[in-house]
């Protein structure tokens, strides 16, 4: 039930993250949800690495859509360049 939760949540985080990044995102329902998740990780590692959270802390809300803002943009920048 934990993995429902997660992936729940990450859809949240995503979606949250794809009205807060200006421009068009052509992601789907699943890609959106992939965002969430991996913008929950990247927030807890640095949050561990910058000593905000401990080991096994997960990231707040709050820093897992900063955390998905920020992959958004790197994409969308990869993205951009290649074509």
């Amino acid at each position: 039930m934990h993995y429902v939760w997660m992936a729940i949540i990450g859809f949240v985080v995503g979606l949250i993250a794809r009205a807060i990044l200006p421009g068009t995102q052509s992601l789907g329902i699943i890609l959106t949800a992939v965002l969430g998740i991996a913008g929950s990780f990247v927030a807890a590692f640095a949050g561990q690495a910058l000593g905000l959270y401990g080991p096994d802390q997960p990231a707040g809300f709050i820093a897992s859509v900063i955390g998905a803002i920020l992959l958004l943009f790197i994409v969308s920048k990869l993205k951009g360049s290649s074509s």
